[in-house]
């Protein structure tokens, strides 16, 4: 019996609820994540500016919100592009055993 057998037997109806359903909680996880990063990135947000005001120069002025943008820029670069490698590694692991999968 191959993996695909059992999809035949789904009649229309329930494959596209199927699909419905995925497509919901793929959509809901990523707003969910994407108001917690929101959060977070405001909590840093503070954190940087208190460090900034702190420890360059008290106020507002072009120099600190220059140091504080290209500050940001880095950091978020960096961290993107980790991440980009983690989800990377994940999604060849997830490759090699679906592979394997298939050859049984």
């Amino acid at each position: 019996m191959s993996a695909e057998e059992p999809k035949k037997k789904l009649s229309k109806k329930a494959r596209v609820a199927r699909e419905f359903n995925k497509q919901f909680i793929e959509t809901l996880s990523t707003l969910l994540t994407s108001a917690f990063g929101l959060v977070a990135a405001f909590a840093w947000n503070e954190l940087v500016k208190s460090a900034i005001s702190k420890y360059i120069a008290p106020g507002q002025t072009i120099k600190s919100q220059l140091l504080y943008a290209v500050f940001v820029t880095l950091l978020a670069a960096i961290i993107a592009y980790q991440f980009g490698k983690i989800v990377a590694m994940y999604k060849v692991e997830e490759d090699d055993e679906s592979a394997k999968d298939l050859k049984k």
